[in-house]
């Protein structure tokens, strides 16, 4: 069956959907300092992510789309999940029984200095294009152009499956929540078919990019102690040894410090040669790639544009994202300090298993503990990555369409070095679907950093992308299934 979408008169909805309700919803969002529980233990008294919940149930519920229900999920002790059901709609679904998953979030990651003036990371500010502020790209817009692109596709003529939209409120947080309430759910999800998740990035804002791979995340805080107490350093030290040093001989035994090659055997993983050739062709397409705002004249670990793209997205990276015991320079005297604690992030490859992962650094990190110091971790953390699985016909056509008709350019392929959980867990959840993973995470966005922005006009032409999707899945996804 042909096509019924008019895809002016849709193009023209979610413009105005963009212009008159969404920008306002997202200024309204970015205002909350939804902070994800990993940053907030008292997220629960503090109400900040169930404000957010509240804005985003609220403008959901009041758009005109055809059998919706909208509704929060709550389980003891845990964040709240939104659930959007449409029933499917349009000639073309009549017969489909299957579902299409759209999935976002909308907790945040914590302020981060550094945010220029007139910026904060709870400020919005518009400037042309950008909306800035903490949120806006990663993730808050994606449920609010989710349901714009269903609404476009009912006004405009078109149809699509049965969709299911889920707003989950821990994935800065590794996503603890989402499996209780994805088994609460799972009778209600049926057969997936399709995943829509706008939680991702592109590498430039002139076409449609589309996320090939997924790293994981593997983290961990390890404190090392000395002492009981504080100890004057012109009478402890040379005898009782730092913390510090100790410490730096923990990192020794997982990452090479001349060259940052991680030492953990697991966490090292043969690059599929597709996705060599993909790098090659992708950093082709993009030049030098990302340009990062390097002090002075770093020397970055790669100059290879391909080479650089296979170590941010399927090589194993450290990154010591915190610290504890070590006062400020300013106030920091002559004493040798009791002990000291690291927050270890290590990206890992897409197809690496995190929880080997996660067992090997903790043996490495605890076995035999340098010179008899007490060692110990918490706040553990383990996430699948994600390896896309080939693009079935009728979706590689789908996505090649709205690429052109949005930006006149061909659609692109990009492996991304950040996380999101949810993939992993649906990818073994539903091997025979299909993913389109994509997001405004562009140039400069900086997403989890300072001056975080969302490009408004390039999430406008992404949900107009959307809107051919979903109408393109219900009106050949069978066809080619029967093939």
């Amino acid at each position: 069956m042909s096509s019924t979408l008019d895809h002016t008169s849709a193009a023209a909805m979610v413009a105005e959907t963009w212009r008159d309700e969404i920008v306002p919803q997202l200024e309204r969002y970015i205002a909350l300092p939804a902070l994800s529980p990993a940053f907030d233990e008292e997220w629960e008294t503090n109400g900040h992510i169930d404000a957010a919940v509240d804005q985003m149930v609220a403008w959901l519920s009041s758009r005109p789309v055809v059998g919706m229900t909208v509704e929060v999920q709550r389980l003891p002790g845990l964040t709240p999940l939104i659930v959007v059901e449409i029933e499917r709609f349009g000639p073309a679904a009549a017969d489909r029984a299957d579902t299409v998953l759209l999935y976002g979030h909308l907790d945040k990651q914590p302020e981060m200095t550094g945010w220029r003036d007139g910026l904060g990371p709870w400020k919005p500010v518009r400037d042309g294009d950008r909306l800035y502020g903490r949120g806006g790209a990663d993730d808050g817009y994606a449920a609010f152009a989710g349901l714009a692109a269903i609404e476009a596709v009912q006004a405009s003529g078109g149809s699509h499956s049965r969709c299911v939209l889920l707003v989950e409120a821990s994935e800065e947080s590794g996503s603890p929540d989402l499996p209780a309430h994805i088994e609460a759910l799972a009778d209600r999800l049926g057969t997936v078919d399709l995943v829509l998740c706008l939680d991702s990035g592109c590498a430039t804002y002139d076409t449609l990019w589309l996320t090939t791979s997924l790293r994981g995340l593997v983290g961990v805080a390890v404190t090392v102690e000395v002492v009981a107490e504080g100890l004057h350093s012109g009478s402890a030290s040379g005898v009782v040894p730092s913390s510090f040093r100790l410490q730096r001989q923990l990192l020794d035994r997982i990452e090479d410090a001349a060259d940052g090659r991680i030492l953990i055997e697991s966490a090292n993983v043969e690059i599929p040669d597709y996705r060599v050739r993909e790098a090659d062709a992708t950093s082709r397409a993009i030049g030098s790639g990302e340009q990062f705002p390097v002090v002075g004249a770093l020397e970055l670990m790669e100059d290879d544009p391909a080479e650089a793209l296979l170590s941010r997205t399927w090589r194993p990276a450290l990154s010591v994202t915190g610290a504890d015991g070590l006062p400020p320079t300013s106030m920091a005297g002559n004493v040798l300090r009791p002990s000291t604690s690291l927050k270890l992030s290590i990206r890992v490859p897409p197809t690496a298993d995190p929880f080997a992962v996660l067992d090997e650094l903790t043996t490495r990190l605890t076995l035999d503990p340098p010179s008899g110091a007490t060692v110990h971790l918490t706040g553990t953390e383990a996430a699948a990555g994600w390896n896309a699985p080939d693009l079935v016909p009728w979706l590689a056509e789908a996505l090649e369409t709205a690429s052109q008709q949005q930006f006149g350019r061909p659609h692109q392929l990009m492996g991304e070095g950040g996380t999101i959980p949810f993939m992993g867990m649906l990818g073994d959840a539903f091997p025979a679907a299909q993913f389109v993973i994509t997001g405004v995470l562009g140039p400069e966005s900086n997403a989890h950093g300072p001056n975080e922005f969302l490009h408004v006009r390039y999430a406008e032409k992404l949900t107009n992308c959307i809107v051919t999707v979903l109408d393109a899945h219900a009106t050949s996804g069978m066809k080619e299934k029967a093939v």
